[in-house]
């Protein structure tokens, strides 16, 4: 076998010595269980959009699902079973490296659970906690077809109960329709947002628990042409009791947002999975590929390509490792991760889709072939960044932490890895949803400064502190501010900060910054290309002022060139040609 440098996954050689023995059992067997189906049966299930009932099976037998999101309160005595954000995001990895499908799955059950978990409705829990051991899986019904994901609007309408019906402890009726709700033909809870007829405003939000076999849930089709079963499903009078309820009120609203912060960080890590299945199979064509009578992988385009690739993927990787970090440390006195999570969900899905994108330039008409992952992968790594938290969305929450985060470091103790067997509670009691504005950051230069013996390190930090000095001397101005076109390309600059942070944290507490100082080089001399990208697109902006766009322009810069380092990351790439190739 070729000896790698370790840092992709794969599954051969996967031994995750940082969690306790169960832990690693369950990845492992998760590992046997995909491998045992073999690569033809998951392509061929996903061609034929064939339900993953075989993977629902492995989760009841093995309790996968009961283990990793059930929060030691409910455990029963079993002590593997906690909600720890470390572990499941290892999962992610491994489900979205054998396909979205057991993916999303398992993800929306974490979002069906997230209402649940917060709420103070023990005999919801008790049961969620049962269907979990149970092997069933969860839905999160609050998107619908007019309004999408919007909490502020929802037509599915509880109407409060006759006198008969309240006889028999029947609280409402609800009736409306969800719209594109995963796992929604055979949740066994699915809370439903909605709002009561006889109350206004935010006291009328309630969040409730209903069941998908229940006689008046409807199905009505699925909404999209995949394995998944993303749902459409009618409610028509269904009856509302008082241990259905969840949240009502404000705590409902707070719910659904607080609940997207859990749940949708794990795209960044099924994002990172695909695209190492995908560039597994790309470095292995290619390397032994003959065009012209060459390799194709002697031709300098196509080996920048795999340098490049490698290094976002790396650092796609080591950003989201380290979030990981602050989400499990987050507290009501640090919530730090309200920034980190969201530039996950945007920045780190968009880079697997730009990767995915280079990649498929080189396999070229290999990338369509049926029996690759490759295609697969192609074909759906863009719903990462657009699955309910679309990046402009994610970018413009991103915004209201920039003026703190650039400008107004506060002290805070060092966060050290997350990877004990600790039990996120402070998931389930997040606090109130506004004050994003608020929260202050530790400083994000010491970091940079202490890599700057880095090249390409040190000169991304020079646009870093151009960007700090923009905010001060040429900041949007009043009318900017409502340009939405505008706002999201400072934006995208400011994440780039963000984003080289957390990747220089993780480097120096795994030893890369000096042992593959080579990688961390190659890591900066994107992010100065693409600091530089951005810069350029303001400039190009309308509404940018004369003082911006000088701005603009002083702010490019030159990665600094270094053929032996690249050189060093090529073999590094090379050698994952055969490194790992799915059982048949």
């Amino acid at each position: 076998m070729t000896q790698t440098d370790g840092l992709l996954f794969n599954p051969n050689t996967y031994d995750p010595q940082q969690f306790d023995p169960e832990t690693r059992r369950l990845l492992r067997a998760t590992i046997e269980f995909f491998e045992g189906q073999g690569k033809k049966r998951l392509l061929d299930d996903d061609l034929n959009t064939v339900w993953p009932a075989d993977f629902i099976d492995f989760v009841k037998r093995e309790r996968l699902f009961a283990t990793f999101l059930t929060p030691s309160e409910f455990a029963d005595g079993d002590e593997n079973k906690r909600w720890d954000a470390a572990r499941n995001a290892a999962l992610s990895e491994i489900l979205g490296f054998y396909g979205l499908t057991y993916w999303y799955t398992e993800q929306v059950t974490i979002l069906g659970l997230g209402p649940v978990w917060q709420s103070e409705n023990k005999d919801a829990k008790l049961k969620a906690a049962d269907d979990l051991e149970a092997g069933e899986v969860m839905a999160f019904g609050l998107s619908e077809r007019e309004h999408g994901a919007d909490v502020y609007n929802t037509d599915m309408v509880l109407t409060p109960a006759s006198e008969e019906d309240r006889a028999n402890g029947v609280l409402y009726r609800a009736t409306g329709e969800k719209y594109y709700i995963g796992n929604g033909n055979v949740a066994s809870m699915v809370p439903v947002f909605g709002r009561r007829s006889d109350a206004d405003g935010q006291d009328a939000y309630v969040f409730f628990a209903a069941d998908s076999r229940h006689e008046n849930y409807h199905l009505i089709d699925n909404v999209v042409h995949m394995q998944i079963y993303v749902s459409t499903f009618l409610l028509e009078n269904y009856p509302v009791r008082a241990q259905d309820i969840l949240h009502t009120g404000v705590d409902a609203f707070a719910a659904a947002l607080n609940t997207v912060n859990i749940g949708k960080f794990n795209l960044c890590t099924c994002s990172i999975g695909m695209v190492e299945h995908a560039f597994y199979e790309a470095i292995t064509h290619a390397q032994n590929r003959i065009l012209y009578g060459n390799p194709v992988t002697d031709f300098a385009h196509v080996r920048t390509t795999f340098v490049d690739s490698y290094a976002r993927l790396v650092a796609m990787k080591l950003f989201s490792q380290r979030s990981v970090d602050y989400l499990r440390s987050a507290s009501l006195q640090d919530r730090r991760y309200l920034l980190f999570n969201p530039v996950t969900k945007a920045k780190v899905t968009m880079e697997g889709e730009s990767v995915i994108r280079s990649l498929h330039d080189v396999v070229a008409a290999k990338g369509y072939e049926k029996n690759t992952m490759f295609r697969e992968v192609a074909q759906l790594i863009g719903a990462l960044p657009r699955l309910e938290g679309t990046v402009h969305v994610n970018v413009g929450l991103i915004l209201k932490f920039m003026p703190n985060y650039m400008l107004n470091p506060a002290q805070y103790p060092d966060i050290p890895p997350r990877t004990d067997p600790a039990d996120d509670v402070f998931f389930w009691n997040q606090g109130p949803t506004r004050g994003a504005a608020k929260v202050h950051f530790a400083d994000w230069a010491p970091v940079y400064q202490k890599h700057a013996v880095i090249p390409n390190v040190a000169r991304f930090y020079e646009q870093a502190l151009a960007f700090k000095q923009f905010l001060v001397t040429a900041p949007p101005d009043a009318e900017q501010q409502q340009d939405l076109d505008f706002l999201l390309n400072v934006g995208h600059l400011f994440s780039l900060i963000v984003y080289g942070q957390l990747i220089l944290e993780q480097a120096g507490l795994t030893g890369m910054d000096s042992d593959m100082a080579d990688i961390v080089d190659q890591i900066f001399d994107f992010q100065i290309r693409d600091f530089s990208s951005y810069a350029v697109a303001l400039h190009g902006k309308p509404s940018s002022t004369q003082d911006q766009q000088n701005w603009a322009i002083e702010a490019i810069r030159k990665p600094v060139p270094d053929p032996e380092r690249f050189g060093r990351v090529w073999e590094r790439v090379q050698a994952y040609d055969g490194a790992y190739e799915m059982r048949p």
